[in-house]
C-alpha cells in the first residue's frame, strides 16, 4: 500500500478516540491527562497501521487476486477473477486532500466488499483496476435490435448522461422528509409556545430528531453530487460524490436486473429514478446510502430511456407488457390489485409493483439463477401463487398473486426462456 496509508488510518483513530472517551472523561480528568490520553491512543493505533501497513500487499496471479496480510496470523486471501462483479476507487475527503484512493471489489456471493485496498495512489488505483477488469474477461455483446427498438449503445468512452446539481436538490426537497418538515417545526413549535418549556434537554432533542429526518436527503445530495455516467467498452463507469467521491466500474454483462422508480411527488415533473443490481450488493449493503448500485439518481423519461438501452440493449420502458392479477385477488390486495402486475418481454422478466411509489423490475433471462412458485394460506384457498425470479444479487423479481394454472405455465416458460439465453451466450 501507498506509505501514507498508516496516517490516514491514523487520523480515522484519532477521530474515533476522542468521540469514544467524550467530554465527560475531559470534565472528569481534566485536559492535561485527557490531551496525554488521546496522545497515548493515537500512537498505539498509528504503530498497528504502520505494523498493518508494511504487512499488507496483493499480487495478481494467473486470474486470481491474492491479499496477504496479518503478522502474528498471516492470512492470504485468494478471489477468482471470473466472480468480479464491480470495481470501486473511493476517494474519502482525506485521501483527497493526499491524493490517495481506496479499492473495493464486489464479487458474486460475497457478504461484503472483498479485499478494500487502502490507500493506493489515483493512478495505481486506476490502473490496477483496469488490469483487473481485463483479466476478468470482456462481455459478450449482444445481437443487433431489431426494427423499431432503440438504438445501438453508444461506442466505448462516451458520455451517457449528466445530472444537474440543482434537479439532485429539488427531487430531495420532494421526498416526504422535506415536505413534511415544516409542519413539525410547526408543531414543535407551537408547544414550547403553549407550555413553555424550553428547557435545554427539550431543545436538544428537538434538534436531534429534526437532524435525523434531514440527514438522510442530506446524504443522497451529498453521495449523487456531480453524477456522472459513460460507457466505456463494455463497462458502465459511475463518477458521483463530494465528500467522498466514487467511481464504479461495472461490466454489462455483470448486471442481474435493472429497476425503475417513480416516487409519487417526482411524477408531477416526470422524474424517475433507476437502479442495478450486481451480485455482492443488495444483501450486503442494507443501508441504502451505502449502497453503490444507482444507475440515475434523478432524470426524466427520456434519459431513463436511453440508459436502459445501454444496459439492456433492445428493451423499451414503453412498451413493457405487465397484467395485473386475477380479479379474485382483491380479497388479498383490496387497493394495491392494479398496481402491481407481471409480464414476459421478449428478453426480461416484467414484474411491477407500488400504488403511491411506483416501481418495475427488469430481469434479463441470462441472469435467472432459479425459479420457485410458493403458495399462502390464503393463496391456497383463493387458488393464486406467487413466481419467484431469483438472482445471483438475492432479490430477483416476483409476479405475486397470480392464478394458480397461470403461476405453473409462468414458472415454465421462466425457465424454457433462462435455458435459452443462456444458450445463445454460450
Amino acid at each position: 500500500m501507498h506509505p501514507l496509508s498508516p496516517a490516514l488510518h491514523g487520523a480515522k483513530s484519532l477521530v474515533v478516540v476522542i468521540a469514544g472517551l467524550s467530554w465527560s472523561t475531559l470534565s472528569r480528568v481534566g485536559f492535561g491527562w485527557f490531551a496525554a490520553l488521546v496522545t497515548v491512543f493515537v500512537l498505539a493505533a498509528t504503530v498497528l497501521a504502520v505494523v498493518s501497513w508494511w504487512n499488507t500487499g496483493y499480487h495478481l496471479v494467473g486470474r486470481e487476486l491474492r491479499v496477504h496480510e496479518g503478522l502474528i496470523w498471516r492470512r492470504t486471501r485468494a478471489i477468482p477473477l471470473e466472480r468480479l462483479q464491480a470495481v470501486e476507487v473511493v476517494r474519502p475527503l482525506l485521501a483527497q486532500l493526499t491524493g490517495l484512493a481506496e479499492l473495493r471489489l464486489e464479487v458474486v456471493g460475497g457478504g461484503k466488499t472483498e479485499a478494500p485496498l487502502a490507500y493506493l495512489s489515483v493512478a495505481e488505483a486506476t490502473a490496477l483496476r483496469q488490469r483487473l477488469l481485463a483479466v476478468a474477461g470482456p462481455a459478450r455483446e449482444a445481437g443487433p435490435p431489431a426494427a423499431g427498438e432503440p438504438p445501438a449503445p453508444a461506442p466505448a468512452g462516451r458520455r451517457l448522461h449528466t445530472v444537474r446539481n440543482a434537479d439532485l436538490l429539488v427531487s430531495q426537497l420532494l421526498t416526504p422528509q422535506a415536505f413534511l418538515l415544516p409542519f413539525g417545526v410547526a408543531f414543535v413549535a407551537t408547544q414550547f409556545l403553549s407550555e413553555g418549556s424550553w428547557s435545554f434537554i427539550a431543545v436538544a432533542s428537538t434538534l436531534t430528531a429534526m437532524a435525523g429526518v434531514l440527514l438522510q436527503p442530506v446524504r443522497r445530495v451529498l453521495d449523487d453530487w456531480n453524477f456522472r455516467l459513460d460507457r466505456d467498452a463494455d463497462t458502465l463507469r459511475v463518477h458521483n460524490g463530494l465528500l467522498e467521491t466514487r467511481v464504479q466500474t461495472v461490466p454489462l454483462h455483470r448486471v442481474q436486473t435493472v429497476g425503475v422508480t417513480w416516487p409519487l411527488l417526482w411524477r408531477m415533473k416526470g422524474w424517475l429514478r433507476l437502479r442495478l443490481e450486481v451480485a455482492g450488493y443488495s444483501a450486503a449493503e442494507p443501508d441504502d446510502r451505502n449502497r453503490p448500485d444507482r444507475l440515475l439518481p434523478v432524470g426524466d423519461t427520456q434519459a431513463g430511456e436511453l440508459i436502459v438501452a445501454e444496459v439492456l440493449p433492445g428493451v423499451r420502458l414503453d412498451a413493457l407488457p405487465a397484467t395485473a392479477p386475477p380479479p379474485r385477488a382483491r380479497w388479498l390486495r383490496p387497493l394495491t390489485r392494479t398496481a402491481v402486475g407481471a409480464g414476459l418481454d421478449e428478453r426480461v422478466f416484467v414484474a411491477r409493483s407500488g400504488l403511491l411509489t411506483r416501481r418495475l423490475t427488469l430481469v434479463p433471462y441470462a441472469r435467472i439463477q432459479s425459479v420457485r412458485v410458493t403458495q399462502g394460506l390464503a393463496q391456497r384457498w383463493l387458488r393464486l401463487a406467487t413466481v419467484h425470479a431469483d438472482t445471483a444479487g438475492g432479490s430477483g423479481a416476483a409476479a405475486p398473486d397470480r392464478d394458480l394454472a397461470e403461476a405453473w405455465r409462468l414458472a415454465a416458460e421462466l425457465i424454457e426462456r433462462a435455458h435459452d439465453a443462456r444458450r445463445r451466450r454460450g
